[in-house]
């Protein structure tokens, strides 16, 4: 009756403490530029940075008219040093699906971001279009 009593208490203990429970999520939300003016489309994601000894969860948001949300169909992250990847397009396209045509190669940011959630301004400069490589029609 002891040893029962003892395990009871001790998943009872786990449940109460949250031991189920994930990472702790931080949301960021905030606007996105390239070269000044509100990217129309795109993505962005917050990657931990594991060359800081980063391995925290992984946060992403769609870009709408130059703003972001992770709390709109994203996920926060787990905050400390992270690696923004951003992804920008035009955000003109007949099919629904797609966001248009790039505006610049991939960009990155690193940034130490709160433990907490948190607002931010990202911009992406002029010289990101360098590197961009357009398709220019279907592949073989």
């Amino acid at each position: 009756m002891r040893v029962l009593a003892c395990v009871l208490f001790s998943v009872a203990s786990l449940v109460l403490n949250g031991c189920n429970r994930g990472p702790t999520m931080y949301h960021v939300s905030g606007t996105v530029t390239f070269d000044g003016q509100p990217v129309p489309a795109g993505r962005i994601e917050f990657n931990p940075d594991f060359t800081q000894k980063n391995d925290g969860p992984q946060g992403f948001a769609d870009i709408k008219n130059g703003t972001f949300d992770t709390r709109k169909g994203g996920q926060g992250h787990g905050g400390g040093p992270i690696v923004i990847r951003i992804e920008g397009f035009d955000g003109k396209s007949s099919n629904p699906e797609s966001v248009g045509t790039p505006i610049f190669a991939v960009h990155e940011i690193k940034r130490d971001l709160p433990k907490e959630s948190s607002t931010q301004t990202l911009e992406v400069p002029k010289s990101a279009a360098a590197g961009l490589v357009v398709p220019t029609g279907p592949g073989p």
